[in-house]
């Protein structure tokens, strides 16, 4: 059902960057309701803040249980990439898919507060407590992981290239038995790049690199 779900969907209003403008400077106090929808028997990976994410998961309003963006409408319909816990999804959503397994569904309700806020973000209104059905597909150690920096900079100059980034996605999706095709890998550098190379000079640099600041490399 949760495939059919979205066929259902009207044009998508809007997409995944769209929802990286939700993060607050301030921690919120409200607090984030989690239900498992499923769970799959194995889980030899549980996600954290740094890992690269890939989801499809579907908004809904609670007042009226009106949907406002599906992921399987938006663009092509791929599931979507971020990296969890760095803002680029609202921070109701990072922190509701912490410790999810892939295969994984949830039904997440966000509090205004942790989502769009007072002011909300047009087809959203204000104040508006939002609920996600979200479907964990992958999850991996990804480049934002402070772990992960060390392996990542082979020739250990403290800067990561996008041939260095990538030969540490391949492995990591090889690892996983699941290894991908050229246009796959690129598609996530190009992401990567575009939010972690700050002066667009096609290095990420340690300082680029340390989104949580108190992390040591």
């Amino acid at each position: 059902m949760w495939k059919f779900r979205c066929i259902l969907c009207l044009f998508a209003f809007f997409h995944l960057n769209l929802l990286c403008d939700l993060a607050t400077a301030e921690e919120p106090n409200g607090e984030v309701k989690i239900e498992v929808v499923f769970m799959p028997r194995e889980c030899e990976r549980k996600s954290k803040r740094g890992d690269l994410m890939n989801v499809h998961y579907d908004g809904f309003l609670a007042k009226d249980g009106s949907q406002f963006y599906c992921s399987r409408s938006d663009k092509a319909g791929h599931p979507q990439w971020f990296v969890l816990g760095v803002g680029q999804v609202i921070k109701g959503l990072d922190l509701g898919m912490v410790d999810m397994c892939p295969g994984e569904k949830r039904k997440i309700t966000v509090p205004p507060e942790l989502g769009f806020g007072e002011k909300g973000k047009d087809p959203v209104p204000p104040n508006a407590t939002l609920i996600f059905e979200v479907e964990l597909y992958s999850v991996s150690r990804g480049p934002r992981s402070m772990e992960a920096f060390k392996e990542i900079d082979l020739d250990k100059d403290r800067s990561l290239t996008k041939a260095e980034v990538k030969e540490y996605l391949k492995l990591e999706y090889e690892k996983g038995g699941a290894p991908r095709d050229e246009p796959f890998y690129e598609k996530i550098l190009t992401d990567i790049f575009q939010k972690s190379d700050h002066n667009k000079d096609g290095l990420i640099t340690t300082k680029e690199y340390n989104v949580y600041e108190h992390d040591e490399l």
